[in-house]
């Protein structure tokens, strides 16, 4: 990715796969894996989302995302198992309407690769977070999606419990600038979006802490899905 474009290389073969994501020329990439279905086009999957304010659940009769990590500049590793299939790769950072994209195809492998067992596991559901509470920097963390609708997962850092108290109200009001003002460091993103039933596991890079654990899609009347209880208080420790 540099902004402009997007490329896909590799063994490109279905079963568990480590994403490499290679950014130059912009600060942080965000890659995303789509799966498109039959007849599909991801221009089309793409126009409908603008059409609604950029809900990204008008993906749905197009396809699924099935893998949307934040890249930073340079080279990071993401794990995701990818079916058989024709798949689009974004890079959702330019903001732009139509983001670069490009298309490719998963074959069938003889004998599918099969993902390691994470160390802990994070489960969106409607409405809420299921799983660890406390995680480990330096583990394998599986981040997972069992509810209908489209979820994230970013962690917001903060300074005590105290402020996480304060911030998790901020972000049930919908209050996000207020929320943000008492935010510790950079906002850790584990999972940007993920459609139903679909899965990425990473090695936790985070400073150890306090976090307040989100997801900031929005619904059609245009709140925050934090605002109806997808919000968590979780620990980042030292392994």
């Amino acid at each position: 990715m540099n902004g402009k474009s997007i490329k896909v290389g590799g063994v490109l073969q279905s079963g568990a796969v480590n994403v490499k994501s290679t950014v130059a020329d912009e600060v942080q990439g965000d890659p995303a894996l789509v799966l498109l279905r039959h007849g599909a086009s991801i221009r089309k999957a793409l126009e409908a989302v603008n059409s609604h304010n950029g809900d990204l659940d008008y993906l749905d009769p197009y396809g699924s995302i099935v893998f949307d990590a934040a890249a930073a500049r340079g080279t990071s590793e993401v794990q995701t198992f990818l079916a058989p299939g024709r798949y689009a790769a974004l890079d959702g950072s330019s903001g732009a309407a139509i983001p670069p994209y490009s298309e490719f195809t998963i074959t069938r492998a003889a004998h599918p690769a099969k993902l390691p067992r994470p160390q802990g596991i994070i489960t969106t559901i409607d409405f809420g977070f299921r799983g660890a509470d406390t995680l480990h920097d330096g583990e394998l963390v599986r981040f997972q999606n069992r509810g209908f609708l489209l979820h994230m997962g970013i962690a917001l850092p903060v300074s005590n419990a105290t402020d996480a108290a304060t911030v998790t109200a901020f972000v049930r009001a919908g209050e996000n600038l207020e929320a943000r003002s008492l935010l510790a460091g950079a906002v850790v993103d584990f999972d940007i979006g993920l459609s139903h039933g679909d899965m990425q596991q990473e090695v936790i890079r985070a400073r150890p802490g306090i976090y307040v654990l989100v997801c900031l899609m929005t619904t059609q009347d245009g709140r925050d899905m934090a605002q109806l209880g997808m919000e968590r208080t979780i620990r980042i420790t030292r392994q």
